[in-house]
């Protein structure tokens, strides 16, 4: 990963135009990178989540320019390259498996981030009807090594629909039900990080496949 970790260090100190035009072949060298790994993901995710298919890394792959019309930054290129491996990749509703790369601030994760209305109902119902099936997932073991908690916003109190007095009425407070695994750049850029993200995405299938199966029961 040296060279898509080295490509994004330079690009942070040089987020213009004129510096991305002149160093595009460094570019096109790191985006390479990260869908070679994007895809030994997948092929490795398949093994152990049959519900993943042997998409292709384009359709998982985030594009680095960033949508400038509506934010004060106007920095044209994202300092990351993300994907998020899901049927129907980086579109996809449907909780999946996210590799984030940035220097300092890299990270292995997924879940579903920030669902439309109607499948976040379809969670917080399988939650309420169910709460020992996430608790089950959330509290193993092998799962908290890497992710000791839910992550994300949470409303202040219970969501519309649901009673306040619910027992676990803090599972169902998530705006996202998303999972995230810390990186340091000497991780990422070690010999060992394939099996350290194949782990870690074995570790999340147990999350992603409550939360795609709520969906499949309650959508």
């Amino acid at each position: 990963m040296k060279a898509l970790v080295n490509f994004l260090n330079d690009l942070r100190e040089n987020n213009n135009r004129e510096w991305f035009n002149d160093n595009r072949k460094r570019y096109e060298e790191a985006k390479e990178q990260m869908l070679f790994f994007t895809e030994l993901m997948i092929q490795e995710i398949h093994k152990f989540d049959e519900s993943i298919p042997l998409i292709d890394p384009k359709d998982c792959l985030f594009r680095i320019f960033r949508d400038v019309r509506f934010s004060h930054d106007k920095s044209p290129y994202k300092t990351h390259m993300g994907s998020f491996i899901a049927r129907g990749g980086r579109k996809s509703e449907l909780a999946g498996y996210y590799i984030h790369i940035e220097p300092g601030n890299s990270f292995l994760g997924g879940g579903i981030w920030r669902p439309e209305a109607s499948v976040l109902k379809a969670i917080r119902t399988d939650i309420y009807n169910h709460p020992d099936s996430l608790k089950e997932v959330i509290n193993d073991v092998g799962f908290k090594k890497y992710y000791p908690s839910i992550e994300g916003e949470k409303l202040k109190t219970a969501p519309k629909g649901f009673p306040k007095d619910f027992e676990d009425i803090d599972l169902l407070r998530y705006k996202s039900y998303t999972f995230g695994l810390g990186l340091d750049d000497q991780t990422v850029l070690s010999d060992n990080f394939v099996n350290t993200a194949i782990d870690a995405f074995r570790e999340l299938s147990k999350a992603n496949r409550y939360l795609n199966h709520a969906l499949d029961m309650w959508k």
